[in-house]
C-alpha cells in the first residue's frame, strides 16, 4: 500500500510559490461558500507517521483559510474524564457544525492503532474497533458530513533522518519526544498495522488519501489540492451515496400490534401504592449509593404516547436519588445548534460518567417515531437509525452504563380522558397543546412505528420494558420495580 509514496515525491520550490497563492485563494473562497450555505460540515482527519508533516499541514490549512471557522483538535491519550464514558464520546464532542471545518489530528484511529502495536491489543478487538469506525463514518456521511482522511507517510530511512534533523536543531528539538523515537524503533510493526487499518477503513464514503510527507512543497500542495477538489465537488452537488437500507417491515396482516396485546386493566389501591412506593424507592436509593455503582452509570429512557405519565413517573424515580448525581434531560424539537449536527449528537453530549444517572424524557427514539410518522426524516434515514441506535446503546453498555428503557403504554380512550382533564384543570392546562390533538389523529401510524421500534431495538443489553399505564399508580410501581430488579441483576 505504501510503496508508491516511498519513492520520494518532490515539487520544486518555484512551482510551489507559483501555485500556492492560487490554491490559497481558492480554498478561502470555498470555505466562505461552505459557511454561507451551512448545508454540511467538513471533517479533515490527519493521521500518519511522526515526522511526516502532520502538524505543518494543519497549521498551513489554518494559515490559508479563515481560522475562525476551523476547529483543530489533536487527540492523545484519553483522560480520566474520557475513560468514564464510551471511547467515541470525546470525538462526538468535537464534531464541527454545518458550515464549519474540523481538523481532527489522530481522531478515532490513533488509539486502536497504538493499542494494537504497543499494548498487545488482540486482533479481534482491533477488527471490532475498525468495524465500529466504519459504521460511525458511514453514519456521519449519511447525515451529510464530508470526510477527508489523510495519512502522511515516510519510508523508514526518511523518518529516522527527519527525527534526527528535528532533534539536532534547537528550534525544533522540543518536537521530538520519546514517543516519536518509540514509533521509529517499532517502524515495521507500526506500518504493517497501519496498512491493515487503512485497507479495512478506506470506503466509498470515506476513502484514505496517502501522501508522501518527505517534501514540504509536495506534501502541502497535494493535501491542499485534495481538500480543494473534494470541497468544490461537494459544494457543486456531488455527494457520496451510502449503500441503500433494507425496505421497511411489512405491517402485520391481522393489524394486531404489540401495544394492543397488553392488559390495561391492572390497577393498585392507593394504600397499597403508597406502601410499595416507599419500599421500591428505598431499595433504589440503597442501590444507587452502594459500592457496586462506583464504576457504573445509569441511563434511563422514557418514551410513550402523549399523556402516558412519563413526567409523573420520572418524579417518583428522582425522589429516590441524590440530586447531585442525576440529570433529567427533557427532549423537544431540536434547536438550531442541534440541527447543525448528526441527530445523535445531542444525546451523546449528555452521556453520564461513573456513579451518575441521566434520565431522558423522550430520547433518540424520536428518529424512528415522530420523525418517521411526521415525515421529518426520510425513509432511508429512519431505517438506518435502528442499527445506529443499537450501536449507541451497545457503546454505552460497554463503558459501564446500565441502559433501561420504558415505553409507557396507554389506550386511546384513556388518553382522551386525560387530554380533557388537562383542558379543564388550570394547573394542567400547559400540558396540552394543539400538537397533542394533531398527533392523536395519527395513532395507528404511531402504533405501527412503536411495534417496529421494539422489534428492531429491544436487545439483550437494552431490552424494552412495556408498561401498561392506564392506571398511573400501577405503572409507577411497575417502573420502579423493573428498574430495581434490572439494577440488582446487572450489579
Amino acid at each position: 500500500m505504501f510503496e508508491t509514496v516511498e519513492i520520494g515525491h518532490k515539487i520544486r520550490k518555484s512551482v510551489f510559490k507559483r501555485r500556492e497563492p492560487q490554491l490559497r485563494a481558492r480554498l478561502l473562497d470555498l470555505q466562505y461558500k461552505l459557511l454561507e450555505k451551512r448545508e454540511f460540515p467538513v471533517l479533515v482527519l490527519v493521521n500518519g507517521l511522526d515526522g511526516a508533516g502532520k502538524s505543518e499541514t494543519f497549521n498551513l490549512f489554518n494559515e490559508w483559510m479563515d481560522p475562525r471557522h476551523i476547529r483543530t483538535v489533536a487527540f492523545g491519550k484519553p483522560t480520566a474524564w474520557d475513560l468514564e464514558r464510551p471511547a467515541m464520546w470525546r470525538f462526538w464532542q468535537t464534531l464541527p457544525a454545518k458550515g464549519q471545518i474540523g481538523i481532527l489530528v489522530g481522531a478515532w484511529y490513533l488509539d486502536p492503532l497504538n493499542t494494537r502495536v504497543y499494548r498487545g491489543g488482540k486482533r479481534g478487538a482491533f477488527e471490532r474497533r475498525l468495524e465500529r469506525i466504519r459504521r460511525f463514518e458511514r453514519m456521519l456521511v449519511a447525515e451529510g458530513a464530508l470526510i477527508l482522511k489523510f495519512w502522511f507517510h515516510l519510508s523508514k530511512d526518511a523518518q529516522e533522518k527527519r527525527l534526527k534533523d528535528l532533534s539536532e536543531s534547537r528550534k525544533s528539538a522540543w518536537r521530538v519526544t520519546e514517543e516519536e523515537w518509540k514509533q521509529s524503533r517499532n517502524y515495521d510493526r507500526y506500518v504493517k498495522t497501519a496498512e491493515e487499518m487503512l485497507s479495512h477503513t478506506s470506503t466509498g464514503e470515506a476513502p484514505w488519501e496517502i501522501i508522501d510527507g518527505s517534501d514540504h512543497e509536495y506534501r502541502s500542495l497535494t493535501a491542499g489540492a485534495l481538500l480543494e477538489e473534494t470541497l468544490a465537488a461537494r459544494l457543486a452537488g456531488k455527494r457520496a451515496a451510502p449503500s441503500p437500507e433494507p425496505p421497511p417491515p411489512m405491517p402485520p396482516l391481522d393489524k394486531r400490534t404489540l401495544l394492543k396485546s397488553f392488559d390495561y386493566s391492572r390497577a393498585l389501591e392507593r394504600d397499597v401504592y403508597k406502601e410499595k412506593l416507599v419500599k421500591f424507592q428505598g431499595r433504589l436509593n440503597r442501590i444507587m449509593r452502594g459500592d457496586a455503582m462506583r464504576n457504573r452509570s445509569l441511563v434511563a429512557v422514557f418514551e410513550g404516547m402523549d399523556a402516558a405519565g412519563k413526567g409523573s413517573t420520572i418524579r417518583r424515580l428522582t425522589q429516590a436519588l441524590d440530586a447531585r448525581f442525576y440529570r433529567v434531560i427533557p427532549i423537544a424539537a431540536p434547536t438550531e445548534e442541534e440541527r447543525a449536527q448528526p441527530y445523535l449528537w445531542r444525546f451523546w453530549r449528555h452521556v453520564p460518567g461513573r456513579q451518575r444517572t441521566t434520565i431522558f424524557d423522550r430520547s433518540w427514539y424520536g428518529r424512528v417515531l415522530v420523525e418517521r410518522v411526521e415525515g421529518f426524516a426520510a425513509e432511508p434515514d429512519w431505517m438506518r437509525a435502528y442499527h445506529e441506535i443499537n450501536e449507541f446503546e451497545e457503546q454505552l453498555a460497554e463503558a459501564g452504563a446500565i441502559v433501561v428503557k420504558f415505553w409507557m403504554a396507554i389506550t386511546p380512550e384513556e388518553q382522551l380522558r386525560r387530554f380533557k382533564e388537562r383542558e379543564t384543570t388550570s394547573y394542567k392546562r400547559y400540558k396540552i397543546t394543539p400538537d397533542d390533538w394533531r398527533n392523536r389523529k395519527k395513532w395507528p401510524q404511531y402504533e405501527l412505528a412503536v411495534n417496529d421500534m421494539v422489534e428492531r431495538t429491544s436487545t439483550e443489553i437494552a431490552p424494552w420494558n412495556i408498561v401498561a399505564s392506564d392506571d398511573k399508580l400501577w405503572s409507577r410501581i411497575a417502573v420502579l420495580k423493573t428498574l430495581v430488579h434490572t439494577l440488582e441483576k446487572a450489579l
